[in-house]
This record gives C-alpha cells, structure tokens and sequence, in this order.
C-alpha cells in the first residue's frame, strides 16, 4: 500500500535495514497496482520492479515472509479474503491498526491458522513517522513511539518479528496492546480530541469569538492558534495541569468555568463513539462510505471562511505573540479529558490512553494543523480517519455550541467536585512517566510541494476519495 503509512514505512525499514548491514539479507519490497500514480511515486523514492523492490500487489503478497498490510482500511475490508488466502504457511502478517480484526469480527471469520498476525502502530499518521525519523538519523535517534500486538503466534518468534518491525520503523519505545485494543482506541480517538473533536471545537469557538465582537483574525488566534501554539506545547512538555496552574486566578477561574460546562457534554459524544466502534457500528459506516466514493467522494474541510482567514493569519503570524486563551484551554482539556476517562472506564490501560489521547494529539497531529490548517492535519491521515472526523467534528460542535457555551453565557457556577477530580486525576501521573518517552525533538513539519516520499501531502491522488 501507499497511503499514509506505506510510504513512510518502507523508507524507515529501508533506511534501518541498510544501516544495520542487512540489505543483502533482507529486501524491502513495495506491491501496487503497476500503471497507478503510486507506482510512479514509490519509483521516484527508489523501489524498482528492475531492483526487485516493486511488484504487482498479489506477487508481494505471495512471496512474503513478512506482509505489512497498509493498504486502505475499505480496500482491507473487501480484499483480505485473496490476501489471506496468498499468503504462503510460515509467513507473517502484520497490521499497523486492528480494522481488520473488527471487519472479520463482523463477518463472523477467523484467521488462517498457520500464519503469524502481529501490529505494529505508530502512534501518527505516516508523514510524522517518516519525519520524525529523518530527524533522529541527525539528532539522538529520535522517532515516533509505537505499540505492537501478537494477535496469533504460529512459528513462536511472532513477538521478535513484531519488535524488530517496531525497531527498524524508528520507534524508540513500543508499548504492548492487543488487536482488539488497538482498533477501539485508536478508531475512537481519531474522532475524539485526536482530529474530531479538535476540528469541531475549533469552529466552535471562532464562531463564539467573532459573536462577541472579536475580529475574525483575533477569533482565529484565540480559538486555532492558541490550541496548536502554546496549549498544545504546554501539554506535550509539561502535560495538562500545568497548562491550568499558569494561568493567573481569573485565568483559572474562567478555565474551569469552560472545563465545567463542556465535560459532560463532550463525554456524552466520546461515549457514544466508543460503542458505536465497540459494537462493529463505525466499521461498518467506514465500510459503506468507502463503497459510496466513486459517487459520493470526500469533500474539501478547509473552504470555510474561518480557514481563509487562517491562511492570512499563518502568513503574518509571531509564534511569541500567540495568545494563551483560558477559555479555549479549559473547553479543549475538558474534550481531551472526556476522551481519555472514557477509555479508562473501558478498561484501556495508561500506555494506550496517554497516546491515543493526548501525545498522538499534540506530538504528531496538532503540529500539521499549526502548520497549514486543519485539512493539512486530517487529510494526511488514513481514509477511517478522514471519514471519521468530517463526521463527528459537528457533532462535537453542535453539542458544545448547543450546551456548554450556552451554560456558561447562563452563569454556571465552577463544579468544585470536577475541578477536584480534574486536578487530582491518576493521568496526570501517567502522562508523566509516557512524556519522558516522547520523541527527544519536536516534529519539525515540512510544508513544500513534495507528495509521495512519506511526506505531508497538498494534493491527493485517489481516484476515490479526491479531499
């Protein structure tokens, strides 16, 4: 596949493999459809049918020990039947999201016996993999973290193959999970704070904003541009409570006024999304909405007015001059708070919440929206992701538009007993310890033209889905 992750993926084996002095041992073979526009591009990063690197998809398929399945979850859910069925006995396949495991759960199959079934998933979408490794190759190996799951193990190395995968991609630290896991966090937090929520927050605000007579630049700074500039570094160095402690009192108290009233709301939205994803719902809506491309493609999100102004606020804008706006704050942790308690109660463990919920948000995401606005940040994502947030970012600011602004303009008074439990919250602790494992630099986003070597994407080439 050469969506998000494939591109980026195969250059970081690649890279890994060569510098570890194993090409003449281990080959990196990438299989597309020949006459395709990605056949073109992974050409031009140096796969070749010539070299053996290249090849028709169910060529790959056959031949190999070790299949990274990263084609599109739609294109997975109607073809992993051939693709299993390819596969030779012995081999392994390995999953970067468990969509699989929740389509065959729906269709009521298993899979094969004699085969391994692993997960390596970064924790961001394809482009932060592919950066974040460039840069480590220069500053003290710095890569994107990941989680790994050995879902079946038929030859019993199942778990040094999952590793060495996680190793080669660049990740310096890779936390255990399951398939099953995986799938219903890591779909449900792309439609929380992840991209969703973030999206319909946004739009949110700067609705507010401009209605209380700010500018529509200002509305930009004080909604977008506070959560992807200082809110969204506080978090990713010093983590949530922190982002509340430096605000002054009236900061403080107008943050938890915000935190109070957008909680319960939101918390009723991640919910709902949770079971929908549990309960084979939101697959199924992926599944669909993939078969409906060819006459109902994905539109453009970032064609609203808010998002022309963001384009005039970017070209003009002074990283130290961005405001750090206590109400935005308090709404946004409130949202991520939602997210991430909501998993706890599911019953997900600290690892995977910290990074399904905050570190992926703030280390691999938010970056790509401060960079060119929130298309830039969704449509470099996957196409579960990208159906996910166009469909529940307005739920998200339908309810906190329709509840928790409209408490606040009504006086609601701070909950001391949410406050508390914010303040006193074990994920504080958690994130932590999972901070100190973050990637040892910043993403830094690459924002030219370039599409197809595991970079951020400014056009996109399906046939299917054209955002």
């Amino acid at each position: 596949g050469w969506g998000s992750q494939g591109p980026a993926q195969a250059q970081n084996i690649r890279d890994s493999i060569e510098a570890a002095g194993l090409a003449d041992k281990v080959t990196v073979q990438i299989g597309l459809r020949k006459g395709r526009e990605s056949w073109n591009e992974a050409e031009a990063c140096g796969f070749t049918e010539a070299s053996g690197t290249l090849g028709e998809v169910f060529d790959v398929v056959a031949d190999s020990d070790l299949l990274l399945l990263l084609i599109s979850d739609g294109a997975q859910a109607s073809l992993y039947p051939r693709i299993l069925a390819a596969l030779k006995p012995g081999a392994t396949l390995g999953l970067s999201h468990g969509f699989l495991l929740g389509v065959m759960k729906n269709d009521g199959v298993d899979f094969r016996e004699d085969i391994n079934v692993v997960l390596v998933a970064p924790k961001g979408m394809g482009p932060s993999v592919r950066r974040l490794y460039e840069q480590g190759k220069e500053v003290n190996g710095a890569g994107i973290n990941a989680s790994f799951a050995v879902h079946q193990d038929y030859t019993g190395n199942a778990t040094d193959i999952a590793l060495g995968w996680s190793i080669a991609l660049g990740s310096p630290f890779t936390f255990r999970t399951t398939l099953e896991s995986e799938y219903k966090s890591d779909i449900y937090g792309e439609r929380c704070i992840i991209l969703g929520a973030v999206h319909g927050i946004v739009e949110s605000l700067f609705r507010r904003y401009e209605a209380q007579g700010m500018s529509a630049e200002d509305a930009f700074k004080n909604s977008v541009e506070t959560i992807t500039g200082p809110i969204n570094t506080i978090i990713s160095k010093r983590g949530m409570k922190a982002l509340y402690e430096d605000f002054d009192a009236a900061g403080q108290e107008t943050f938890m006024k915000a935190y109070s009233a957008s909680f319960k709301p939101a918390m009723d939205i991640c919910y709902e999304i949770y079971e929908d994803v549990a309960c084979g719902n939101e697959i199924r809506s992926v599944v669909n909405a993939t078969n409906r491309f060819d006459r109902f493609p994905m539109g453009k999100i970032d064609q609203a007015r808010m998002w022309q102004v963001g384009e005039k606020v970017r070209a003009s804008r002074v990283e130290s001059e961005i405001p750090l706006n206590p109400f935005t704050a308090g709404v946004y942790v409130a949202t991520m708070m939602a997210t991430l308690q909501t998993l706890r109660e599911k019953g997900h463990q600290w690892s995977e919440i910290c990074n399904e919920s905050i570190i992926e948000a703030v280390d691999s995401l938010n970056p790509y929206m401060h960079a060119r606005g929130v298309a830039f940040m969704v449509d470099n994502c996957s196409f579960t992701a990208r159906l996910g947030s166009r469909k529940w970012a307005p739920r998200f600011d339908y309810i906190l538009d329709q509840q928790a602004y409209v408490a606040v303009d009504e006086g609601i008074e701070v909950d001391q007993e949410l406050k508390q439990q914010f303040l006193d919250h074990d994920v504080h602790a958690a994130l932590a310890v999972c901070s100190e494992l973050r990637p040892s630099v910043d993403i830094s986003v690459e924002t030219d033209d370039a599409v197809g070597a595991g970079k951020a994407r400014l056009e996109y080439k399906s046939s299917k889905a054209n955002a």
